[in-house]
């Protein structure tokens, strides 16, 4: 009999090694938990040390299905790197798993932010930690740089793909929605698959398929327009909005601003703790729920905006398996991986420009980038020590 504890099993990507099967749920909590709390940077930055921790590190997938677990949860609405743990957490620990990751990555992030909900609501004050965050920014996006390096390996696999991905990064550049840039290059990638083995015929009816996306998405609004309780305006957030955090912003100000229930300012100051916590971008919705409801107002909000992303998911692990062994889905499949790499390119590209100002921005990010490739150091670690270099030459 065969012993748990020591069962491997090939990657199928050769670069990675054997992938371990032993998984227990406390490490799963653990793991989630850690990332959590050093989880800054948004999206990009959450999804980079995932690959780091748990792909090169701990060997729980391969690249290739670490790949498709993230382009699979990019075709869904909600925060994509919490789903992206979700889903990992299911990987490894099935429902059980799942609901912890979720829960334990999502939970530093959730109690940070009401601590600075309570102060703000008790004396109008954020604390100040922009030399902080200016410090450990530069390291985030090194973190991102490594993570694509090592994934462009893996998702690029030939000559239409690179055009692929310069395709995916222009749509970028020029803020195409990522919805579209994600689904447009996953039809692009399966019907040149298709032209490619002779199937010109069967392409065309795929195009008509994004059409149908504005109006799923338009009826899910009009759906909840006459809904005035918190919570539930929060779950109807979570279940359609698309994209990255930022776009939360516009769902909340014509949420809770127009209606009159917040000001511009509470809501600025919303999104600026959003910024300055780790973890998923949404726990902004923690700090507006406590500004309506006090600390079950708080606890509703992140409820709300995050429950349809577990039930999503856990429909989501069912069918993306079967979406892999499809070749039609499969080549869909390989563009949105190149399309994700492009959509991180750019969001790196975007931070870049906004944080690496002085020459100790740029220092700290060759040398944590240097680190992290040649030597592997814990990005943790360089977090920690970007920080300490942020409160003592940037305050």
């Amino acid at each position: 009999m065969e012993d748990k504890s020591t069962k491997t099993v090939a990657a199928g990507d050769g670069a990675d090694d054997a992938i371990r099967h032993d998984v227990s749920l406390r490490e799963i909590a653990a793991v989630f938990l850690r990332l959590g709390f050093f989880a800054y940077g948004g999206p990009a930055a959450h999804i980079a040390m995932m690959n780091e921790e748990l792909v090169e590190k701990r060997k729980w997938v391969s690249r290739q299905r670490f790949l498709d677990l993230m382009s699979a949860t990019n075709l869904i609405p909600g925060p994509n790197s919490t789903e992206l743990a979700i889903t990992l957490g299911y990987e490894k620990g099935g429902w059980r798993g799942l609901n912890i990751a979720g829960m334990t990555f999502i939970l530093p992030a959730f109690l940070i932010v009401l601590i600075f909900a309570w102060i703000y609501a008790h004396y109008g004050l954020i604390p100040q930690v922009q030399a902080v965050l200016a410090g450990v920014k530069p390291v985030v996006i090194a973190i991102i740089l490594q993570a694509l390096i090592k994934l462009f390996r893996t998702a690029v696999k030939n000559w239409y793909q690179v055009v692929l991905l310069a395709i995916g990064v222009t749509m970028a550049l020029l803020n195409v929605e990522e919805i579209w840039v994600l689904g447009g290059i996953g039809l692009l990638s399966a019907t040149i698959a298709r032209i490619r083995e002779g199937q010109r015929a069967q392409t065309r009816a795929l195009w008509l398929l994004p059409m149908g996306l504005p109006l799923l998405q338009q009826a899910s609004t009009a759906a909840g327009i006459s809904v005035s309780e918190m919570f539930l305006r929060f779950l109807k957030i979570g279940a359609i909005l698309y994209g990255s955090g930022y776009v939360l912003v516009a769902y909340l100000e014509s949420e809770f601003v127009k209606p009159g229930f917040l000001s511009n300012q509470q809501l600025l100051d919303a999104v600026a703790v959003g910024q300055i916590t780790p973890g998923p971008v949404f726990t902004t919705a923690t700090f507006v729920g406590y500004q309506l409801g006090g600390l079950a107002g708080g606890v509703l909000a992140t409820i709300g905006i995050f429950l349809p992303s577990f039930l999503l998911v856990g429909l989501l692990v069912h069918i993306t398996d079967k979406m892999r062994r499809s070749k039609l889905v499969a080549s869909i499949l390989d563009g949105i991986n190149v399309a994700s790499l492009a959509l991180m390119g750019v969001t790196s590209f975007t931070l870049a420009q906004s944080s690496l100002l002085n020459p100790v921005h740029w220092g700290v990010f060759g040398l944590s980038l240097l680190l992290l490739i040649w030597k592997r150091v814990n990005s943790i670690w360089l977090m920690l020590a970007g920080a300490l270099i942020g409160a003592l030459f940037l305050a």
